[in-house]
């Protein structure tokens, strides 16, 4: 039996620049990568183990070790039994789980957690642990997968309704925990069968957002707002036009903007979220709030005074942004006050109004889409459908003009 076990990483790089850890088993030719829930740069992994430039690079062999230990007692274990085990058996007993439909769904949420977080996938794994927490206010610690099931979810959604959470937050939560039982399933922890998304439809969660865009008016006063006796208010007001500027650069990208980003007058940057590739033309005013940044010549790479130090970890770089962006939109509400602006003002204002006013000129959806970055035409006019009755009443009344 041709069979070998190795601690490799992924030649795939996540956004964090990182890659991540796996037990590789190769048995008659075929390969099986399971995760342990580490990552690192590709420079600080040589010889199956962490070099030193690894942070807690002792610790972190240690359990490198361990697992590869438990690797072989398994392999052993099955040579002992004279057993063919498949690589699926494998790693059902690598992970200590059978595959069985009482499984325990927060565990098992917990594990993927954990695993996101290793990753540096801090987003993510806060929005699987708001689905996990309303799980365990729902029914308790103990579900199972199997429990789980249409009428479940369907009693779950009617909770969360009775707790104030509209569709769009119910979808999320939703989404969180269809993702776990796919996750599930692909690991060979339970069996189609139990999937319970076949008949519980998300999708007919429809939300209505808010309308969160600017008129134009509205924009030229926040633009020309004159904040010579409110400096405290400077940041957050270059923050929001560069945003507006910059074809609705949300905030989360902002952040992590570098002037080696900045090449031959344009900005370059793969957005977080949806992993797109954008290369933006620097505009006048974007211009103006980049050279006011520049001319404070802080020793960090960053653009913005966001992140006020190199090589921040993936935990680090999350808190910041949350504890920054709370204060940012703390002075975008008073900057709304002075410009005598009724809307809520917050960062994403900014990206909506970007897109809203576009199309009040004249311009196309579809150029708008593109130049948003959106997958599908039809999430920008989610952003566009809810039009000032004012609009709307002058349109109509072009009809007078045939």
């Amino acid at each position: 039996m041709n069979l070998s076990i190795k601690l490799v990483i992924a030649s795939k790089q996540l956004s964090t620049g990182k890659h991540r850890v796996y037990l590789q088993i190769i048995k008659n030719r075929k390969r099986k990568l399971i995760s342990l829930g580490m990552s690192c740069y590709k420079e600080d992994f040589e010889n199956e183990s962490f070099t030193k430039n690894h942070p807690n690079y002792k610790a972190d062999n240690e359990v490198l070790l361990k697992e590869r230990v438990k690797a072989n007692n398994i392999i052993r274990n099955f040579r002992n039994d004279d057993y063919n085990f498949s690589l699926d058996e494998f790693e059902k007993k690598f992970r200590g789980i059978e595959k069985n439909k009482n499984s325990n769904i927060i565990s098992f949420f917990n594990e993927i957690m954990e695993e996101m977080t290793n990753a540096g996938r801090i987003g993510n794994a806060k929005s699987y642990k708001g689905a996990k927490s309303t799980l365990v206010k729902f029914k308790g610690k103990n579900i199972s997968f199997k429990d789980v099931d249409v009428s479940f979810l369907e009693k779950l959604e009617s909770h969360m309704r009775g707790v104030g959470n509209g569709n769009g937050g119910i979808k999320v939560k939703m989404r969180a925990i269809r993702a776990i039982f796919n996750k599930a399933i692909e690991r060979n922890i339970i069996n189609q069968d139990l999937y319970p998304f076949k008949y519980y439809k998300i999708s007919r969660l429809k939300s209505t957002p808010k309308k969160r865009a600017l008129k134009i008016d509205e924009f030229k006063r926040i633009r020309d707002l004159d904040l010579t006796e409110h400096e405290s208010l400077v940041e957050a007001h270059n923050y929001f036009l560069f945003s507006f500027y910059s074809r609705g650069i949300n905030f989360a990208d902002m952040m992590m903007l570098k002037w080696s980003d900045i090449i031959d007058g344009r900005i370059h940057y793969t957005r977080a979220k949806t992993k797109k590739q954008f290369s933006v033309e620097i505009v006048d005013k974007a211009q103006e709030i980049l050279d006011y940044y520049k001319a404070q010549n802080r020793n960090t790479k960053y653009v913005f005074p966001i992140l006020l130090k190199n090589d921040l970890t993936p935990q680090q770089i999350d808190n910041r942004k949350h504890k920054v962006i709370s204060r940012y939109n703390a002075k975008l509400k008073k900057i709304g006050e002075l410009a005598g602006v009724k809307s809520k003002l917050t960062s994403y204002v900014a990206r909506h109004s970007f897109a809203t006013i576009l199309k009040q000129i004249g311009t196309s959806t579809d150029i708008i889409s593109e130049m948003m970055g959106h997958t599908d035409v039809q999430i920008t006019m989610s952003y566009l459908k809810e039009f000032d009755n004012e609009i709307l009443d002058k349109e109509n009344r072009r009809l007078l003009d045939l």
